[in-house]
């Protein structure tokens, strides 16, 4: 499997993992020219811009110690376009990482780090 399908695997069992959690999914893989947020979900009125990353092994740490602070900035800056473009001015807003592991069966660990960063 390729890093884009591990990718998409990740993205897709979030998703899931959110709604089940009460979470509504309002875009997947939001794009803008310099950047992606993999979801942007909605819970109790706050908007939620989720990073996923996934990995088959920690050997390179955890997936959360791949967002760095230059992906944070373009995350941040999609956010920005995202509620300019949705006129969500006046929404609570959070950046949740959540990472995704495989593990030896084959089974996928989620664990949902809110407010992993801020925009600021």
């Amino acid at each position: 499997m390729n890093k884009k399908e591990l990718g998409n695997i990740g993205e897709a069992a979030v998703a899931d993992y959110l709604m089940k959690k009460g979470y509504r999914i309002r875009e997947k893989q939001y794009r803008i020219r310099e950047a992606e947020i993999d979801l942007i979900a909605e819970k109790d009125g706050a908007i939620v811009f989720v990073e996923v990353k996934t990995r088959q092994t920690e050997s390179c740490g955890s997936p959360a110690m791949a967002v760095t602070a230059a992906k944070q900035r373009k995350i941040v800056r999609a956010a920005q376009w995202y509620i300019m473009a949705e006129n969500l001015h006046e929404s609570l807003c959070r950046f949740d990482v959540v990472e995704v592991t495989v593990n030896g069966d084959g089974r996928l660990l989620i664990n949902q780090l809110e407010n992993a960063f801020d925009a600021g």
